[in-house]
Formats: C-alpha cells, sequence, structure tokens
C-alpha cells in the first residue's frame, strides 16, 4: 500500500540564503535549520582557541585538534540528519540539501584552518590566492549521505608552494574525516583546455558552485567557460551526453524493467533527470530543473512530473545509502525490502508492501522515460539539420492518412484542434506508425496523454474503436510495439481500464524478470515472432500450430488479458477468467469466442503445471488434461498461450527440458484426443515399448533377451525413453549383488545429463542417490526409480550443472567418482550440504511459504505428494530421506523450479504397495515433512 504523505517538519523562517550561487534554494529547503547542525563560528573559534594553545608551530598536532573537533562535529550533525530522514522519509530533497550545506562549512572551516592556521601569510601576493570550488553533483548542492565530495581548488597561475601546502593540508583533513574527495588543483585557462578536450570534465564544470577563498577567481572561471566553450559548442554536447546515456543504458542492461535498477545509473533514473538538466543548462543557462519550462522545453506539467519523479528517486537513494552505510545505488531484492519500510509502504491483501513500492518506481522509470522523449524531440526540432533531398527520396515510406502529417520523421497530428472532434485519432495514430514503420512524435505523445479523458465507454464500445485495436494485435505483424507505446502513454489502460492496476506491477522474486503488463507484452511479441516464422528452430511445434491455422483473434486477446487478474488476494487464473468474461465481448468477440478467452484465462496454467508438476508417462496425468482440454482447437490454442507465457517470463527461462515436456504432452494429449483413450493403455504401450527395446538388442542372445523383457513390471516400459531403457538393459546384464553401476550421459535435447543407476534394491535408495547428486552440485530435475521382479533398483536421473546446464563430457569422470564416494559412504551427505544450503543474502527477503497436498486422484496406483517450498541442494534429499525412514516407496520425482521456489511432486506407496488414503497417515506425513525442511534450514543457519 502507498504511505500517506509525511507530515511537514519545523523547519526554519526563509533567511539568508543557504548558497549564495542557488537563489531558488532557502533555509527553509534544509531539512533541519542551520543552527541544529553545525555552528560554524563557533567551532572556528574552539579550534583556533586550542591550536594556540597546544600546537602552535606544530602542523601535524594542528591538524589533528582540527580533525577531532570537526568530527564531533559532523557526527552530531549527521546522526540529527539520520534521525530527522527517518522521521520524514519523503523528504530527501531537503536531506541532500542540508548534506550539502553541513558539507560547505566543513570545508570552509578546513580551508580556514589550512589557510589561517597551519600555512598563514603575513602579506599574500596576487599569485597566492585560492578558490575552492563545489563540482559535480556536489556543485548542484545535491549530497546524499555517502556521495564524494567532488572540489576543484582554483589558482591565478601556476600553483605556488604555498597553495600546494594548503590544498595538501585540507585533503588531509578531510580525508581524516573519512570524506570520499575528488579532487583538482588547476588554473581557469588549464580548466578551459581540459573540458574542451573531456566531455566529463566539462559536465563536472557545468555544475560548479563557489564555496569559499577567493571569488574573483571563480567568477573569472564562469565567463570564461560560457564564452570560450559553451556558447559555441551546443551540438557538440547535446551529442556527446546522448552517447554517454546510451551507452549507459547498455551497461545497465537496456531497459527499465530489471529486478534490481541501479536509481542512478540506470533507465530511467537520476543520471537520465540530470542529463536533460544538463543539456537544458548548456545551452538556456537555465539555474535549475523549473527553468526548463521557461527555456520551453517543459510544459508546467511535465516539470512537475520530473520534479515528482527526481524526489522519489532521491528518496530511495538516500535510504540506500543509510541502510547500506556508504554509497549504495543499486536497489537489490534485500534492500528494497527495507527502502520500502522506511518509506512507509505495508502489505495488503494479495500484495506485500515491497511489491507496491516497486510498483511506484517502475511507473515513474517509465515517466521519466516519456520526458526524455519529449525533451529531445523539442532540441532536435531547434536545432535539426533539413534531411538531403536525396536521402529523403531513397527513405520514402507510404503516404500518411488524413489528420496526420509528418513532422521530422515521424508521425503528428495534422490539426490540434481537430483532436477532440475526432478522438479516435488516439487510436489511429498508432495504427499508423504501425503501418507506415514510423515513430510517433512526441508532441504528439503529449496531446495524448493531456486528452486521455477522451476515451470513454463510448469509445471503448465504438465499434470503429474496436476494429482499430483489433487491426493492432493482427494487421501488421509487430502489436508489441504499438502495446508497448500505448502502455506507456495511459492509453492501454483507458481503453481496457481493467489492464491499470497491472502497470508496472512487479512480483517479487527471482523467477519474473518483467512486470506485470511488460511481461504480457513479451508474451504478444512471442506469438508475433513465432507468426513471422523467426522461430521454427527453437519452436517447431508453436510455428506449426500456427502454420496449420487456429483462431488469432482469440489467441492474442488471451494472452493480452492471462495475467490481467494479478495483484489480489483470489487466485489470479480464476479472476481473471471473470474479468475476461466482461471485457471479451466489450472487445467485440461473439459469445463462442468470448468464452474461449475466458477459459484459457482460466486455464493458462494447466498445461505448463501439468507438464513440470507430473509424471507424463502416468496415463491418468494425460487422460485428466485431455479430459480438461477437451478439443484439439483448444489444445493447439493453450499449447501456443502456455509457451509464449514462459517465454514472457525472462531469459533463460526457456529451455529443451520445457520444451521436451510439452511436446510430449502434447502429442500425448492429441492421440487421446483423436484416437480414444484406449490408446493410453498401460499394457498397450508396454507391448510396445517391449518391442522398440527388442528391436534395439540386436546383439544379444534369446536367453538373456528374455530375462531382460520379463524382469521389469508395466510401469517401466511405460516411464522410460527405449534409448534409456537399452542403457539399463546393459547395466543389468551380469551385475552382481553388492555391485552399483552407474551411467552417466548428456542429454541435450533435455538441457540435462541423465544419470543412470542399477543396483540391488533397499529401502532408502532413492534418498541415497539423491544425497550424492546434491553433494557433487547437481540440481535434479526429473527421476524415476523402479523395482524389477529380481530385486533390482533402476534409478534415473536427470541433472543439471549449478547453470542450469548439462555437465560438459570433460566433467563426467569426476562427477561420477564423486558420486561413487558419497554411496560407499565416505561422505555423510546430510553434514555435508549444511553449508550448501545458506540462504544466500539478496533471496532472504522472499517468502515461499510451504504447502503439502495429497492427490490420490491423479494416478491410478500412486499417491502423488506436492511439496511447495523454498529451493535449496539439499531440499530433495530431506524430503526423501523423510519418506524412507516413514516407509514410503517413492517410485518417481518430478521437479519444477521458479527461481528460488520449488514444487516437488513424488509418486509414492506405502510399505504394502497401497496409495496413502487415511488422513491421519497424510497428516503425520505432512508434520514430518515440513519438520525436515524447517530443519535443513535451521542447519543452513547455523
Amino acid at each position: 500500500m502507498t504511505p500517506s504523505a509525511a507530515q511537514p517538519l519545523p523547519l526554519a523562517d526563509k533567511g539568508p540564503l543557504p548558497f549564495p550561487n542557488l537563489t531558488g534554494v532557502g533555509m527553509a529547503d534544509l531539512l533541519l535549520p542551520p543552527e541544529a547542525m553545525l555552528d560554524p563560528e563557533a567551532l572556528l573559534r574552539a579550534m583556533a582557541t586550542e591550536i594556540k594553545a597546544e600546537a602552535a608551530g606544530d602542523t601535524r598536532a594542528a591538524r589533528s585538534i582540527a580533525v577531532r573537533h570537526l568530527t564531533e562535529a559532523r557526527a552530531r550533525a549527521n546522526e540529527r540528519l539520520a534521525a530527522a530522514f527517518l522521521a520524514h522519509p519523503r523528504k530527501a530533497r531537503h536531506l541532500i540539501r542540508a548534506m550539502a550545506w553541513l558539507t560547505d562549512r566543513i570545508v570552509t572551516l578546513a580551508l580556514d584552518i589550512a589557510r589561517d592556521h597551519l600555512h598563514p601569510l603575513a602579506n599574500p601576493t596576487e599569485s597566492e590566492r585560492i578558490a575552492v570550488v563545489a563540482v559535480g553533483g556536489y556543485g548542484r548542492a545535491e549530497m546524499a549521505p555517502y556521495s564524494d565530495v567532488d572540489l576543484l581548488f582554483l589558482t591565478p597561475w601556476k600553483v605556488t608552494p604555498w597553495a600546494e601546502s594548503v590544498v595538501e593540508s585540507m585533503l588531509y583533513i578531510l580525508w581524516d574525516l573519512k570524506l570520499k574527495v575528488g579532487h583538482a588543483t588547476r588554473t581557469v585557462k588549464d580548466c578551459i583546455r581540459l573540458a574542451r578536450e573531456d566531455i566529463t570534465i566539462r559536465t563536472a564544470l557545468l555544475e560548479r558552485r563557489f564555496i569559499a577563498g577567493h571569488e574573483p577567481l571563480a567568477l573569472e572561471l564562469r565567463e570564461k567557460l560560457w564564452s570560450d566553450l559553451f556558447r559555441k559548442s551546443g551540438p557538440e554536447f547535446i551529442e556527446a551526453k546522448l552517447a554517454e546515456r546510451s551507452e549507459r543504458h547498455r551497461r545497465q542492461g537496456g531497459q527499465r524493467y530489471v529486478l534490481e535498477p541501479n536509481i542512478k545509473e540506470g533507465k530511467g533514473g537520476l543520471r537520465d533527470l540530470q542529463t536533460l538538466y544538463w543539456i537544458g543548462k548548456y545551452l538556456h543557462r537555465v539555474q535549475s530543473a523549473s527553468g526548463l519550462v521557461e527555456a520551453g522545453l517543459f510544459t508546467q506539467d511535465e516539470y512537475e512530473t520530473f520534479a515528482t519523479a527526481e524526489n522519489f528517486l532521491w528518496d530511495i537513494r538516500c535510504h540506500l545509502h543509510f541502510i547500506a552505510g556508504r554509497a549504495m545505488d543499486q536497489l537489490t531484492f534485500d534492500l528494497q525490502v527495507e527502502v520500502a519500510a522506511r518509506m512507509g509502504y505495508s502489505d495488503t491483501a494479495g500484495r506485500r508492501a515491497v511489491e507496491h513500492f516497486m510498483q511506484d518506481y517502475f511507473r515513474h522509470a517509465t515517466r521519466v522515460g516519456e520526458l526524455t522523449r519529449i525533451f529531445l524531440t523539442q532540441l532536435e526540432a531547434r536545432h535539426a539539420k533539413s534531411e538531403p533531398a536525396l536521402i529523403g527520396f531513397f527513405r520514402r515510406r507510404k503516404a500518411l492518412k488524413h489528420g496526420f502529417r509528418l513532422v521530422q520523421g515521424r508521425v503528428d497530428f495534422a490539426e490540434a484542434e481537430d483532436f477532440r472532434a475526432e478522438p479516435l485519432n488516439i487510436l489511429r495514430i498508432f495504427a499508423e506508425a504501425l503501418r507506415t514503420g514510423l515513430l510517433i512524435h512526441p508532441a504528439a505523445m503529449r496531446q495524448i496523454t493531456a486528452n486521455l479523458d477522451l476515451i470513454d465507454d463510448a469509445m471503448r464500445s465504438n465499434r470503429e474503436s474496436i476494429s482499430i485495436f483489433h487491426d493492432l494485435l493482427l494487421k501488421h505483424g509487430n502489436p508489441e510495439r504499438a502495446l508497448r507505446r500505448m502502455n506507456e502513454l495511459g492509453v492501454l489502460s483507458a481503453f481496457i481500464p481493467e489492464f491499470e492496476p497491472i502497470v508496472a506491477m512487479m512480483q517479487f522474486n527471482v523467477y519474473h524478470h518483467y512486470t506485470v503488463d511488460e511481461h504480457t507484452i513479451q508474451c504478444i511479441s512471442t506469438l508475433a515472432q513465432i507468426e513471422r516464422e523467426e522461430l521454427i528452430e527453437e519452436l517447431p511445434l508453436s510455428s506449426s500450430i500456427l502454420k496449420d491455422g487456429v483462431n488469432r483473434k482469440v489467441l492474442y486477446l488471451a494472452l493480452l488479458l492471462h495475467d490481467i487478474g494479478k495483484g489480489r488476494p483470489e487466485d489470479h487464473s480464476i479472476l481473471g477468467a471473470q474479468i475476461a468474461r466482461r471485457v471479451a465481448p466489450r472487445l467485440g468477440l461473439n459469445a463462442e469466442d468470448a468464452e474461449t478467452v475466458e477459459w484459457l484465462v482460466r486455464y493458462h496454467l494447466l498445461m505448463s503445471d501439468m507438464a513440470q508438476k507430473r509424471d507424463l508417462s502416468d496415463p491418468r496425468t494425460v487422460r485428466d488434461f485431455a479430459k480438461a482440454v477437451k478439443s484439439k482447437k483448444r489444445l493447439d490454442l493453450l499449447t501456443v498461450l502456455t509457451v509464449c507465457d514462459i517465454r514472457g517470463v525472462g531469459p533463460g527461462t526457456w529451455n529443451n527440458w520445457k520444451a521436451m515436456l510439452l511436446r510430449q504432452l502434447y502429442r500425448d494429449t492429441a492421440t487421446a484426443l483423436e484416437g480414444g483413450f484406449e490408446t493410453l493403455n498401460r499394457e498397450n504401450r508396454a507391448d510396445e515399448a517391449r518391442k522398440l527395446l527388442r528391436e534395439k538388442l540386436t546383439g544379444w542372445d534369446a536367453k538373456d533377451l528374455r530375462v531382460e523383457l520379463a524382469r521389469h513390471y508395466p510401469p517401466y516400459w511405460q516411464g522410460l525413453s527405449t534409448e534409456t531403457q537399452e542403457v539399463f538393459a546393459g547395466l543389468l546384464r551380469g551385475i552382481k549383488d553388492d555391485e552399483i553401476r552407474i551411467d552417466l550421459h548428456p542429454a541435450p535435447d533435455r538441457d540435462a545429463t541423465r544419470a543412470a543407476f542399477a543396483l540391488a534394491d533397499h529401502p532408502g535408495i532413492f534418498s541415497r542417490l539423491a544425497g550424492a547428486l546434491a553433494l557433487v552440485g547437481a540440481n535434479v530435475v526429473d527421476a524415476r526409480t523402479y523395482t524389477s521382479k529380481d530385486g533390482y533398483a533402476t534409478a534415473v536421473f536427470w541433472v543439471q550443472d549449478s547453470e542450469g546446464h548439462p555437465y560438459e563430457t570433460a566433467r563426467l569422470p569426476r562427477l561420477r567418482k564423486m558420486i561413487e564416494r558419497t554411496l560407499a559412504g565416505e561422505v555423510v551427505a546430510r553434514e555435508a550440504l549444511k553449508d550448501r544450503d545458506k540462504i544466500k543474502k539478496r533471496e532472504r527477503e522472499f517468502r515461499f511459504p510451504t504447502h503439502v497436498t495429497f492427490d490420490n486422484e491423479g494416478s491410478e496406483i500412486y499417491t502423488i505428494i506436492e511439496v511447495d517450498t523454498r529451493d535449496r541442494p539439499g531440499l530433495l534429499y530431506d524430503l526423501t530421506r523423510t519418506l524412507a525412514a516413514n516407509h514410503i516407496y517413492i517410485a518417481s520425482a518430478v521437479i519444477a523450479t521458479y527461481g528460488a521456489q520449488v514444487v516437488d511432486s513424488f509418486y509414492v506407496k506405502d510399505m504394502f504397495g497401497l496409495k496413502l488414503h487415511a488422513k491421519s497417515k497424510q497428516e503425520a506425513l505432512e508434520r514430518k515433512l515440513r519438520q525436515a525442511i524447517t530443519e535443513g534450514v535451521e542447519r543452513a543457519r547455523a
């Protein structure tokens, strides 16, 4: 929940200016009145008196006295400022001004001591003058709690020995105060020359501010900079700052929606706002961001958006500094929770405080992006060169329709006054941009955001507006371009008000890389890519489904609405389906299509859950899924939607393993729907599997072949591929009772390594194998274990390395040796796993409440125990050890991982080969599983 505004501080009345060179800042703009922070005159008297009495002529002792006094005074002031900011957590703007004022006093006092007490001159010459100038952020009088103090020491000519001594003593004092000081000693001439060569130095000097010393030097620098450099080099500066901005964005990930954003350097962060101010100041000499309005670069409303975003980002940055106790601009997961709490956010039903906070952050970051576009286009309009006629000829595009015009290569409204008379142009301009391949002019964006009230119920139900919206999705081949811009400008939420709550909604977990609205647009982008036949190799099944033909309108609208129910306490699939029931008819769908969209939203997780959390070799899994889907048409739609949904979660989420599972479920379900459920019969499939294995074992003698084909129960034949059964046939052939045989082999089609074990069966074998694999750092993604009729266990695990990839072939011998040592009892898994189970600091704040469920309907012969909890390397071992200790036989385990969360599903029987029907037995087993999870976490913490 967003906190209410803090009560105003009891601030000092407007009096003398705290920063004489910043006329727009008064004493009331400081978090605390000056007298509550520091009394510089009294402090200087105290230092001078003690130095005169105890350290006359001793420079080192005098400096030590000054450092002691300044350290104590600064610590008291900082403590008061920190307490005031904690009490008023939305007053960072006042805090950074107060911090700058305090730093000014400290720097001035350091100069006074160094100049007048450590290196006094009776009759200084003209060359023995010095001016101390703040540059960079400090020059703007903006100091976060642990910001650098960037100083320029100006001298008239070449640096004299006296000036060198003063600067050195000042720096030693400031360093002893534990300030991080950036410094340079230069003449005015040096500054102009270096600024001409280096854009970073030029930017720092753009924001210089005189602090203390000989002010005429600072005034000379100001006049020379403007007359000799700034006035003549505006376009060069703009180009350099924009190139710098692009490179900074690239380093930070290239988008606003990163999970742990850098609020200073990231896209939509403070540096983007500062870049706008720098350019405005360089071109128009504006003294503050508000001057951008007078310069005609922003409207008043846009400036207020600028100021609100800037204040919010400064609030975050200052809290980050205080929490970390150092300069910190990365909003990591653990710090997000603390910052949200300090800023007054609170949990609500269905959403955590941190999610409300991050939604506000992402919305501000989006607005910063809008402001940047508007600002840069205004600059372009003033400074753009006309496009050469020949180049314009070769770049000719489709002619724009009536009501639109081309301005600076972008689509704009033809007549501003016609805008309100023809509100459908709000939607039409996005269609024109897609049709022509042009961008929308920011002047048009301005008009759109200022007139969103035109999108009312009448417009939402207008047949033409609905037709335009359908065309945006279906006609031009790249709907994500229009949807993203519509979303950023508020048009999408105005046209579909139910979409508004999920705009910039963050989900606080490692799994989801994007906000909910951006995830939705990413899903639609994936669908468009499949339609454009760009993903045939990666997604052959989805590509063939779309090529054969589906209802595109239903599919696109279902994707647009599939997560619209998120952020509330109810199941988002159920709530989303209820919303879709209202929205789909309004968007022009007939009753049948609207019902299909509602069904797809309601069951958009069904195929993913079935594929990743259930044993696909169990006939009941496919049968139940086929009954839910009912038709091949719905199966096709749900398959493509599921693929787009998983790929839209973020980079690396889609892999061969998930692709293989979904393909298998699709193939088996399609067969059942078209050929009848009898195709899933266990015996039919076992006979077919034996036949395929017989064809593989061509070199075997008849006796050995008969033994192998007769030694396994039906689930074995149904649960494993022929290739894996061939491996087990080799491992079992001639095996001794005390022998453990292992086969490790890459399975790149599954993005995993297959680990097959054959050994004499005994209770707890699954747990021992899981422990051995955990100890070598292998992540189990799937597992099966079967007991043969002659008493041998055949267990197969599919494992990945810590990066989620198959093990490299070169690493397999070492992996095998480690497994053998563990199985031989040389290493005790329970103790050895303690260190590996420690939760990373950045992941501690994630909440994954444990859920344990028992399902006796999902399988014909097994009870399915599903454990949903926080993932850790030793979890599977702890759970399987608990099951074994309670005489539970594990036939298979299916592991689905979602970032730091995992769902382990076990297909089990009791010691008599029966399902676990007794409620009392289920409850007792659940208690023990929960206890094993808790004890594992406590061992790791200890």
